[in-house]
């Protein structure tokens, strides 16, 4: 592991090995997955077969299969996917003790749904809801493009698959599902250049006369890694920790929401373990880094 990720020198001197399912099932209760999709979901399948808990950091387990298939490919993993518990813990509660499968919930759709998810009563879902997201260079993975190439980066910002983005069907349909009513919503991405980090600002039409601050307080109240800030939270507020830092703010009728990130703690691996600490009914805390790097 420290040869591919020379940071860890010291720290982690595991070997990496091919995937052996029957190893993994002797030796593990549990096994996370960072695979492509449907790798994934065949990975999945072997080790459920023979016992073992996953939580699958993939889009294999997040949508429907209708949903899944207009975006991604055939999905071959139909039984498992009808089981499968998708869980953003501060929304979901303790869905996900004593899951076999979990559907760990991507980055986009995490900052947007926390920064949405306190005023779906409070908003006409009659009126269009818009999204602007807007994330690091980390987000795209270690494989090489020229939309990731220093020279298209560096001093620019660009929005990328506008509203078309398969992000939006699962902001949608897990709004949806959260609330009891449709959701409908038009999300824009964008990359800046930066490492790493989300800020996820959400548009909405208030229907009652809330105030949003207190709304968010209250709906926060006593979740660990949700933070209600007096003032809009930046980026390396959260940076490295899985702390989603959110505000709210309202001009007339006009509700503007948002939600910070570290898009590779919080989006994926920090939320995966947190997950999984529900799952197997330890404290959702435990080994969860608290402590962002600033300056």
């Amino acid at each position: 592991v420290s040869e591919l990720h020379p940071a860890l020198l010291g720290v982690c001197d595991l070997g990496v090995e091919k995937v052996d399912l029957e190893r993994a099932a002797a030796a593990c209760e549990l096994v996370f997955l960072a695979l492509p999709h449907k790798t994934a979901m065949q990975t999945a399948k072997g080790l459920l077969e023979r016992g073992v808990k996953v939580v699958d950091l993939s889009a294999d387990y997040r949508l429907s299969a209708e949903n899944y298939e207009a975006f991604y490919c055939e999905h071959e993993d139909i039984d498992n996917l009808s089981h499968a518990v998708y869980s953003i813990p501060e929304l979901h509660g303790k869905a996900a003790q004593g899951a076999r499968l979990i559907a760990n919930p991507g980055c986009h759709v995490t900052a947007t749904l926390l920064a949405l998810a306190p005023f779906l009563n409070h908003i006409d879902l009659s009126h269009p809801i818009f999204i602007d997201s807007k994330t690091g260079v980390s987000g795209a993975g270690k494989s090489p493009s020229a939309s990731v190439h220093y020279v298209s980066v560096n001093d620019n910002i660009n929005c990328y698959n506008i509203i078309k983005h398969r992000h939006a069907t699962e902001i949608e349909q897990h709004a949806s599902a959260f609330c009891g009513a449709e959701v409908n919503v038009t999300f824009v991405p964008s990359l800046v250049p930066m490492t790493r980090g989300m800020l996820a600002c959400v548009y909405a039409t208030l229907k009652t006369d809330c105030d949003p601050l207190p709304v968010m307080e209250e709906f926060y109240a006593a979740k660990p890694f949700a933070r209600v800030r007096q003032t809009p939270p930046h980026t390396k507020m959260a940076s490295g920790t899985n702390f989603a830092d959110v505000y709210a703010a309202r001009h007339g009728n006009a509700l503007v929401a948002m939600c910070a990130i570290d898009n590779l703690m919080r989006g994926a691996s920090s939320q995966a373990l947190v997950n999984a600490n529900i799952m197997m009914g330890l404290d959702e805390t435990l080994g969860i880094p608290t402590i962002a790097y600033v300056p």
